[in-house]
């Protein structure tokens, strides 16, 4: 690590001296490159080591009523969504991300939205170690920065863990091949939360697959097919309780998770009671989740779409478990930009404004439905036995490119639950506290650096 120090040395001085017009600065290696025209970024011409420094502010404002408010009124909420200061580079054959989160969106014990190590010296594949989120869905792998919706489709809500890290830790190895296949496998360890650990103090492993066939992919058009696989299984906690299945959603508005004082989460799902209790012969054992991805982009115009299948297999004589979703995007660039997509990763990105006075605009919609059934009765609420739920989520919206570093967002969700389902909710069942039905309005500014 001695070069790296020397070179990170160098790199520090020499953005130091950019920033203050100085004369000549010499190195006792290959010549270095200074980018600033997003962070800071500085490589040696030989591409043998780098280092950049940037980050993503995301200022967010809601305002939402209806099923997304506990008494059917308004509600609205302010708040940082990610504030990341993100640090990666590379040293010969061996890459380093981290990305760490100063909002509260993660709690106090999870600040680290990536921490990895990665080895790039058998290219086309990497092996890559540490803390990251699940290689699972075409919407989870593209960046929160350019994802079309403000917030990321609701049906990943169904399978939350197959998107999140959690706090485990886990190994991957993915690549490219052929110049339209993309691959990836990975091993991940989550160590928090509850049912995630044994009574003898083993974690939870989960497993995901993901496989990409991209048979056209240009700056203008991109065809694209995928499919995801996760699984894990549940040990007993400490305690004896067994996972209780419970299954939630914002249904796209995360400030429902902000407000305290009148909003909530749709249950579409409640925790089984009897795992709750104690009772080992209930809850659920095995997690087994499928996915399926579509993308079409011609000039402008794109349009999305995934599935995804979650079976939870009860344990002992409980019942199984079966979540369903899929969305449909639709997209079209008014000023003529088209997306970017990178194989590696098999994800969109930014829209790169042609006119750097007026940016770049683009306009959506974008369609969520969310199912869940039990083979048993899921809860019985003023004697009616529920053993299924559902919700629609219509979102329309604008984005504007202002420039490569900064997006503004404005959505407006409708949403539509079933009756039942209203009833799975919390306090829904009360006199005046029964709408089935919801509107919000999402914005945010973000700037990328």
């Amino acid at each position: 690590m001695k070069h790296f120090a020397g070179f990170a040395a160098s790199a520090l001085a020499l953005a130091i001296s950019a920033q203050a017009f100085a004369g000549t600065v010499t190195t006792d290696g290959a010549d270095l490159v200074i980018k600033t025209k997003s962070g800071l970024e500085v490589s040696t011409t030989d591409k043998q080591y780098s280092f950049k420094l940037g980050g993503r502010i995301q200022a967010d404002f809601d305002s939402f009523d209806g099923f997304y408010t506990t008494n059917n009124e308004s509600a609205n909420e302010a708040f940082f969504r990610r504030a990341q200061i993100e640090i990666g580079g590379n040293y010969k054959d061996w890459r380093y991300q981290i990305n760490y989160d100063f909002t509260d969106n993660r709690g106090n014990e999870n600040k680290f939205d990536e921490a990895t190590i990665t080895y790039t010296g058998f290219s086309p594949i990497n092996i890559r170690v540490g803390r990251f989120d699940p290689d699972y869905s075409l919407e989870k792998a593209t960046s929160s920065k350019w994802v079309t919706a403000k917030e990321r489709s609701p049906i990943l809500d169904l399978a939350s863990w197959t998107t999140d890290h959690e706090n485990g830790m886990g190994i991957q190895v993915n690549g490219t091949y052929g110049g339209m296949f993309y691959g990836s496998a990975s091993l991940q360890q989550q160590d928090s939360g509850v049912y995630l650990e044994d009574e003898d103090g083993e974690d939870v492993n989960s497993y995901f697959m993901r496989g990409v066939f991209a048979p056209i992919v240009s700056e203008t058009q991109v065809l694209h097919f995928g499919l995801d696989y996760a699984t894990r299984s549940y040990g007993n906690e400490r305690d004896g309780t067994k996972f209780d299945g419970r299954i939630r959603s914002r249904l796209g508005v995360r400030g429902v998770s902000e407000n305290q004082a009148n909003s909530d989460q749709l249950v579409l799902a409640p925790a089984d009671a009897s795992a709750i209790a104690g009772n080992t012969t209930t809850g659920f054992e095995d997690d087994d989740v499928v996915g399926l991805e579509f993308a079409y982009m011609q000039g402008p115009f794109s349009v999305q779409s995934e599935y995804l299948k979650r079976d939870l297999s009860g344990y002992g004589s409980n019942g199984d478990r079966e979540a369903t979703g899929y969305n449909a995007q639709l997209a079209y660039t008014l000023t003529g930009e088209s997306r970017i997509y990178k194989l590696d990763g098999a994800k969109f990105d930014a829209i790169k404004p042609a006119n750097k006075q007026t940016g770049a605009w683009e306009v959506f919609y974008r369609y969520d439905h969310l199912n869940v059934e039990d083979d048993q009765t899921m809860a019985t609420v003023g004697g009616v036995a529920i053993d299924e739920s559902e919700a629609k989520v219509h979102t329309l919206g604008v984005n504007w490119y202002a420039n490569e570093a900064v997006k503004v967002s404005l959505n407006y969700l409708m949403t539509k639950t079933d009756e039942d389902t209203v009833k799975l909710q919390p306090g829904r069942f009360a006199a005046g506290n029964d709408d089935d039905d919801g509107q919000a309005i999402t914005m945010r500014a973000q700037y990328v650096f």
